[in-house]
């Protein structure tokens, strides 16, 4: 099994131009499915969980080549309708195939993904959504049976929580479909958006991503189109939590830093000095981090629940007590045992972790609990005294591409052993 060997204590100064982002190149991926002319993504990661994207396509009788960051997908004649199991359960983001599915099939038959245990991630807004879009809805034995026997409609259809994935699946469904259909309370993520300018590019006909109400007037057919995915501001967050962690000092290329607004504002509170232009971000920090008041996750613009992971293992060693509402997921505190084996001060009651900054932090070895727990460890290792060993690397290929390259670009001591 590979680990991560990391000799910590060595400050981070140099730059790094970001990889596409895994939370958009999967929807994209997904969406290819819908044109009927090949589809060329460039920019996307080379990351486990695209592989099993890939790997999806293929058995829904696609065409795909990889080349580097660039991957062609050329649809077929038919489309399957169902996905293997063992498929579904290699990633939580599988899910967001059942919309595609249904627009190309008109039926789709899914068991329930897998990925990260985070917590109760139900998919009933989903299928709620598609529900009174003409679909039916049956589960056996742990397998979900859609069918749209009447095809595809327009609806209004009102999200309880503004669910990324429910989004996404409304929206790949909604594009062929009859009719206008009117998403309310609908995601805003910066992903969100990248899939809508995509599927725009296509052919299709959306306006109001990044809103609250966003409106896709069906039409009869999608065509193919060369794309860039979006940058990842996940791995930005996790790459700039580690320079910070360091005192060290980093540019970021290719950044968008609107869509970092509220990560920025926390590395700020923590004495980072930070320059933002149109597409980089320079941070430097100080020679000791200060106190994070509090970071509650909250859907976009909130602060991301994808970031307070990393941004947690910065805080360990800040000066003073930093307080961490997670709002969005039950358990996502599980990397917290990692880091104390490492000489974190860290107490978690609920969704409230209460962390108390420690001087410094000594090397062990750990595990990674799930992807972005995984990222916290890697940025508590390089602030660690001595060597950290991080086993369980399946989590963290699953979102980070090269990402000891990275880190050994800006003087950090990382190998990958197998």
């Amino acid at each position: 099994m590979s680990k991560l060997v990391i000799e910590g204590s060595r400050t981070l100064r140099g730059e790094l131009t970001l990889h596409g982002a895994k939370n958009s190149a999967l929807p994209l991926l997904a969406a290819s499915l819908l044109g009927d002319s090949p589809v060329v993504l460039t920019r996307c990661p080379p990351l486990s969980d695209v592989a099993a994207s890939v790997s999806i396509l293929r058995h829904l009788g696609c065409e795909v080549v990889t080349e580097g960051d660039c991957v062609e997908v050329r649809q077929g004649a038919s489309c399957r309708s169902d996905i293997p199991e063992a498929q579904m359960r290699e990633m939580r983001s599988s899910i967001v195939f059942l919309g595609a599915i249904l627009a190309r099939a008109g039926e789709a038959h899914l068991c329930f993904p897998g990925g990260c245990e985070l917590g109760p991630r139900p998919i009933d807004l989903h299928l709620a959504a598609l529900c009174q879009m003409g679909v039916t809805v049956r589960e056996d034995g742990g397998t979900v049976h859609c069918r749209a026997p009447h095809g595809l409609h327009g609806a209004t259809v009102t999200l309880s929580f503004p669910s990324v994935g429910a989004t996404e699946n409304v929206l790949l469904a909604a594009v062929l479909a009859q009719g206008e259909t009117v998403l309310c309370n609908a995601a805003r993520e910066p992903e969100i958006v990248d899939l809508c300018r995509f599927l725009n590019t296509c052919g299709a006909r959306i306006t109001g991503g990044g809103e609250g109400v966003i409106r896709i007037q069906g039409v009869r057919r999608l065509i193919g189109c060369r794309y860039e995915v979006m940058p990842d501001r996940i791995e930005a967050a996790t790459y700039l939590a580690a320079a910070a962690v360091t005192g060290g000092e980093l540019l970021l290329r290719g950044a968008q830093p609107l869509h970092l607004s509220a990560v920025l504002s926390v590395l700020e509170e923590a004495g980072c000095a930070l320059l933002a232009k149109s597409d980089t971000v320079h941070l430097k920090a100080p020679q000791r981090l200060g106190r994070i008041r509090t970071v509650r996750t909250m859907p976009y613009p909130g602060f991301p629940t994808d970031a307070q992971a990393p941004i947690m293992a910065m805080a360990a060693v800040a000066d003073g007590t930093s307080v961490f509402i997670e709002n969005i997921f039950d358990s996502r505190y599980k990397h917290v045992g990692e880091l104390r084996r490492m000489g974190a001060c860290i107490k978690t009651e609920g969704r409230v972790a209460v962390v108390e900054g420690v001087k410094r932090l000594s090397g062990a070895k750990v595990s990674c609990t799930d992807l972005r727990g995984g990222a916290a460890l890697v940025v508590a290792a390089l602030a660690a005294e001595g060597r950290t060993e991080i086993d369980r690397l399946c989590h963290l290929d699953r979102g980070y591409a090269a990402l000891e390259q990275g880190l050994c670009s800006l003087g950090a001591c990382v190998v990958r052993q197998r």
